[in-house]
């Protein structure tokens, strides 16, 4: 694609970056094929090819977003299959993430978006506000058909559906400590303990813990670690994104001086294509880009680490039919593919892929929110080609496909790990039968 930034544009390292991005693209619209809001949709602008000529068009001549812009790229779920797709290597992550902060430096939203996405940026990286708020979300219940028939009001009430009707005790694993392993120590490893996961779903980093510690992995839990600054960074709000990732780099720098560390466990995929990301994210900041680039390198997916284990036989083989969904951060953002069903198989279950696998779920971190009506579409597509596999568990590895998917699925909807972990001697996960559902296939 022909690019016409002047010199004085290009000496912003922001608008260079994009500028090079763009310059890969050769239009040819195979990206098209794979975009969940394009195959929803149908209009070019929903497509990747039609926002990179939106993207193009606002850098280029320099001028503040408008409300055309905005509705295209709100709409866009940051699921990047587009990448996967995409035959010329144009890095549309960085290029969306550039158009974002763009957006949020020079677009007046209306009065309820800002405060919606306010209180979204106060809320969910920080787990004891997210916690208050969704026993605070029980009040609001009562009143979800109302919200729905106003449409500034209508991401509220996709909250306020999404709150699960309990909330379990936070997790006194959540704490800051070191779990040795059982046996002689095969490797020492930090685990991100999140903001929203840790709340929705503490069970699923205990888990990690159990399953490393009996495989003879040390798990850290540093102190002054937060979230990875995803949700944040989403919305283009840029600087808090930063911040924290300053500050999980400090906490885990930390750690790799007191003892070493062979990896960064992540059970939120979306957060893995965070942290792996940091070492862009601060590649101008000079005393975070050294620090910031062996973060990310050393950040694994939880089965991207235990694919790498010599992992003993399994104390069980359930031999149950298992759906897996591979969340778009898994598979497009951070290209694992094949790992987690090798374990799963090697655990004795029987993996099936649904149709359409590609297609995101419709979570997207706060897009199940903010574009509750496109998310619920593919929502209900994704769990019509699940359940058209005939399992009986749908098993991935991010707490925001978990949560949209299990909305709408008739049968669990459940961590990788916790499957693993059974697999390997731990408990039944809740919800998931106990009985041998198929010996064989």
């Amino acid at each position: 694609m022909q690019t016409n930034f002047s010199l004085a544009q290009l000496a912003d390292p922001h608008v260079a970056e994009s500028e090079k991005i763009l310059r890969k693209c050769v239009h040819c619209g195979f990206c098209t094929a794979t975009c969940p809001t394009y195959v929803t949709l149908g209009n070019e602008l929903d497509s990747p090819r039609g926002r990179i000529y939106l993207i193009k068009d606002m850098l280029e001549n320099g001028r503040p977003a408008d409300k055309e812009i905005v509705t295209h790229i709100d709409r866009c779920l940051s699921c990047l299959a587009c990448m996967t797709t995409c035959p010329s290597g144009v890095n549309y992550m960085h290029l969306v993430d550039h158009a974002r902060a763009h957006i949020q430096e020079t677009y007046h939203r209306p009065l309820l978006d800002r405060l919606t996405r306010a209180m979204l940026a106060f809320v969910l990286p920080y787990p004891k506000r997210f916690r208050a708020a969704l026993k605070l979300a029980k009040l609001g219940k009562p009143f979800i058909g109302l919200f729905e028939k106003i449409p500034a009001l209508k991401p509220l009430g996709a909250m306020l559906k999404l709150t699960p009707a309990s909330i379990p005790a936070a997790s006194p694993m959540a704490s800051p400590g070191v779990h040795a392993g059982q046996g002689t120590r095969k490797g020492r490893v930090a685990i991100l303990t999140g903001c929203a996961q840790s709340v929705l779903d503490p069970a699923i980093n205990e888990t990690t813990i159990s399953l490393l510690t009996r495989l003879d992995v040390e798990v850290v839990v540093p102190p002054g670690e937060g979230c990875c600054g995803a949700l944040v960074h989403h919305m283009g709000r840029e600087e808090a994104a930063l911040a924290s990732a300053r500050q999980n780099v400090d906490a885990w720098i930390r750690a790799i001086e007191q003892g070493g560390l062979d990896a960064i466990v992540i059970t939120a995929s979306g957060c893995g294509t965070t942290i792996k990301d940091y070492g862009f994210m601060l590649r101008l900041d000079p005393a975070y880009a050294d620090k910031a680039a062996r973060v990310s390198a050393l950040a694994k997916d939880v089965t991207e680490y235990l694919a790498a284990l010599d992992l003993p036989e399994p104390v069980r083989k359930p031999g149950t039919v298992v759906a897996y969904h591979s969340a778009c951060s898994m598979q497009h953002g951070q290209k694992i593919t094949r790992q987690p069903k090798e374990l799963l198989a090697k655990a004795g279950f029987i993996v099936r892929e649904p149709r359409e696998g590609h297609l995101c779920c419709g979570s997207a971190g706060t897009y199940n929110i903010l574009q509750s009506e496109i998310s619920a579409k593919l929502r209900d597509r994704k769990v019509k080609n699940i359940e058209a596999t005939g399992a009986s568990i749908v098993a991935t590895g991010n707490i925001g496909c978990i949560t949209q998917i299990a909305s709408a699925a008739r049968m669990p909807v459940v961590h990788t790990v916790k499957l693993l972990d059974w697999a390997y001697g731990g408990p039944r996960p809740e919800g998931v039968p106990e009985e041998r559902l198929v010996a064989a296939e």
